[in-house]
């Protein structure tokens, strides 16, 4: 039985994500060296931010390794270009975050985008973003036990202060 997922034109298909990626450049401006300079700008805003710095800085001690691959990443979600092989849901399952980490993260990816990039590169990068993190939260919150309905968003319950 033939698999209906094999590509039966691999060269065809090679050709048509040249095309996808080199239309996509045009249409955006967005090139290796923009998101070389992205990555680069956002996560040394991020290891300074009160909410979501000490978060990476748990987890992260050489920090080479992950701009590498979160560069890769945004090859792969900016330009169709197939570069990222990673799995990021479940990188992010164990993370002790909710829709308030998510906001922040989205905040200082957008502050980031508008300073480095042309509008229509930042507004590709954002909306690109702006889905992430609404997978990686959904994805989450399910993990969890918390299905959320549309516009729904997950908070982890917080424990009360009480006095000693």
């Amino acid at each position: 039985m033939e698999s209906r997922f094999r590509i039966e034109d691999p060269a065809g298909a090679a050709a048509r994500r040249e095309a996808t990626v080199q239309r996509l450049r045009d249409e955006t401006g967005i090139d290796e060296a923009m998101i070389d300079a992205l990555v680069e700008g956002f996560y040394a805003r991020v290891r300074t931010d009160h909410l979501i710095g000490p978060i990476f800085a748990e987890r992260i001690d050489d920090w080479g390794p992950h701009l590498a691959q979160m560069k890769l990443f945004w090859s792969s979600v900016a330009l169709s270009t197939g570069v990222y092989q990673g799995r990021p849901m479940p990188k992010h399952l164990p993370l002790p975050i909710d829709a308030r980490h998510f906001d922040r993260w989205l905040e200082v990816f957008v502050e980031t985008a508008r300073d480095l990039c042309p509008p229509v590169a930042a507004a590709h990068f954002i909306e690109r973003a702006r889905r992430i993190a609404e997978s990686l939260e959904l994805g989450i919150a399910t993990a969890n036990g918390v299905m959320l309905a549309k516009g729904e968003r997950f908070v982890r319950p917080t424990q009360g202060w009480t006095p000693d």
